[in-house]
């Protein structure tokens, strides 16, 4: 195999690992969906098919003339076009497996007009949709080791040492993972050895987080420094994944100074740690920064659920008088969460979103593994199945990703927060107002610093239409650009990035279609249009500082800290 044939390989894999890592909404911490809801789902769409027995008799007759169709010759249920998980060749050149082939993509074709004959109001029917892609995709022919033609063929190659294999794999998913199947080979990394590795220091810490310092890598430094406010359900790291990927080193680069927010994971213990805790904590952490680079004020890093808390904590300063926060950047962030686009939607009832709070509640935390395992099952081809087979049928061991291995780092949310969430989700406060923090209220319109807010076009978890809506109630001088991108891919997003663009309009009308339509469109990564935005809002340089800390806040012990292993 050439050099060339050998990159393209690698590139092909490292895409479908993307869409995988794309798939999951595990960063979305604002409904805690339980398998017992999936679960009912099911049942629910089966009683709702079995009250209408007329229609699923008409709609068994029809499948039975297709398969008829399909034996006689037909050639068309041939399937949607690159589905992977038919690449072999016998699927095509034996006559048996084509058919067998032909007669699953018939069957998922009537499931899915069988759904839409069912009388089913809007909320139903998208929940039956779902449970029809669940077991559809459970039960397609490659899932089995018998009509599997891929995995038998390894089989015999092997004399069943990849049976072997994957039998020893199966054991180690129940035992270790939830009962699900790896995404990714975590023996492969380390956190503090080949993940987050850039160079600094814990220099504050408080019960709910640890305050990192990074060290600079460029003589001179900007003299307004940079606060990264990271998600709470997920580490912080995914701003500092590789070299190659890190966020800190390409700001470290610029001549930002950098400071990141590590949360502590908690435990039941910690069930009443809400957002009026999170935002005393990343106050206290500001003040930190604010004594160690003798600046009176600093910009503010957001991504996601980390944005909703960056947010909260800069209006919260200055509505208490303590205007620090001079510009705020926002990533893959929704503030407004009316939104038809959210696939969470068919679980966010007033009852579901009642129930995840009590379940919440009664364990002290939202587990981060729970919801894992969940979000997994609302994405089953690629995040159940696909390792399903590698793991099991094929006795592969599962991708070394390193995004993947951050992802399946997670965390636990405590019950406060998970509550605070969910009341931010339902009653939607943030735009309008009416919402309280630390005896101050939130406003946004009043938050006057300037904002440059980013969004993916294909993101499905923080969908970008959602996130453009920020930029019409919230104040100060706003710069919105729309990464080509989905929700992590718009994140990590490092310059070395050919793939990479962006639209920008300063023109910020009301309809987020007609903003698009007037955009231009830059190739690149918008890293470098950000650091040249910040670069103008982050005062003038000072010759950065040879040690961290300060002599109140000395160094603790080295980056990545201590609560990340939590």
């Amino acid at each position: 195999m050439s050099k060339q044939s050998k990159k393209s390989a690698t590139q092909e894999q490292e895409e479908l690992l993307v869409k995988a890592i794309e798939a999951t909404i595990v960063l979305n911490p604002l409904v805690g969906v339980s398998t017992e809801e999936l679960k009912a789902s099911i049942k629910k769409t089966i009683k709702q098919a079995v009250t209408q027995p007329s229609k699923v008799a008409q709609n068994s007759k029809h499948f039975a003339r297709k398969v008829a169709d399909i034996l006689k010759g037909t050639n068309k249920y041939e399937g949607r076009k690159g589905d992977r998980r038919f690449d072999d060749p016998a699927w095509e050149e034996n006559a048996l497996c084509h058919k067998l082939k032909q007669a699953y993509f018939a069957w998922d074709e009537s499931m899915g007009e069988l759904v839409n004959e069912l009388e089913l109001d809007v909320i139903d029917e998208r929940r039956a949709k779902f449970v029809k892609e669940v077991i559809t995709t459970s039960m397609a022919p490659t899932n089995f080791l018998f009509s599997n033609p891929k995995a038998l063929r390894r089989a015999v190659e092997t004399r069943g040492a990849s049976l072997l294999k994957g039998l020893r794999n199966y054991v180690d998913d129940q035992k270790n993972n939830n009962g699900m199947p790896a995404q990714v080979d975590k023996s492969q990394f380390e956190v503090g050895k080949n993940l987050a590795v850039s160079e600094g220091a814990v220099v504050f810490r408080n019960e709910l987080l640890e305050l990192l310092q990074y060290k600079p890598l460029s003589a001179k430094v900007y003299k307004r420094p940079l606060l990264v406010v990271p998600p709470q359900i997920n580490k912080f790291y995914i701003y500092d994944l590789t070299p190659e990927k890190s966020f800190f080193k390409f700001c470290l680069q610029e001549g930002f100074q950098v400071f990141a927010i590590s949360w502590r994971n908690p435990t039941r213990e910690h069930r009443h740690w809400g957002m009026d805790q999170y935002v005393e904590a990343a106050a206290e952490a500001v003040k930190a920064i604010l004594s160690i680079t003798r600046s009176e004020d600093l910009n503010v890093v957001g991504a996601c659920a980390g944005g909703i808390t960056a947010t909260i904590l800069a209006s919260y300063l200055q509505q208490a008088e303590i205007p620090v926060v001079n510009s705020l950047s926002l990533s893959v962030c929704m503030l407004d969460m009316h939104s038809d686009e959210l696939e969470l939607g068919i679980y966010s009832s007033p009852a579901t979103l009642q129930l995840a709070r009590s379940k919440s509640q009664e364990k002290g935390m939202l587990e981060g593994a729970e919801l894992a395992k969940v979000f997994s099952w609302m994405r089953p081809n690629n995040l159940v199945w696909n390792y399903h087979v590698n793991n099991y049928l094929m006795g592969e061991a599962p991708p070394a990703f390193d995004l993947l291995y951050w992802n399946s780092d997670s965390t636990n949310l405590p019950a406060q927060l998970h509550s605070d969430f969910l009341d931010i989700y339902e009653k939607n406060p943030l735009p309008s107002g009416g919402m309280s923090v630390l005896g101050s209220e939130i406003d946004l319109m009043a938050l006057d610093c300037d904002k440059y807010i980013t969004a993916g076009l294909t993101d499905h978890i923080t969908p970008w239409k959602a996130c453009y809506k920020t930029t019409q109630f919230i104040g100060g001088d706003i710069t919105f650009v729309l990464s080509s991108s989905g929700h992590i891919q718009s994140l990590v997003n490092p310059p070395t990035n050919k793939k990479a663009k962006y639209f920008c309009n300063e023109d910020l009308t009301a309809s987020a279609d007609d903003w698009l339509v007037g955009a231009e469109q830059y190739s690149g990564s918008w890293w470098n249009d950000w650091a040249a935005w910040l670069s103008e809002r982050s005062g003038g340089k000072k010759v950065a500082p040879k040690s961290l800390g300060c002599r109140g806040l000395k160094p603790q012990e080295d980056a990545p800290g201590t609560y990340v292993h939590g």
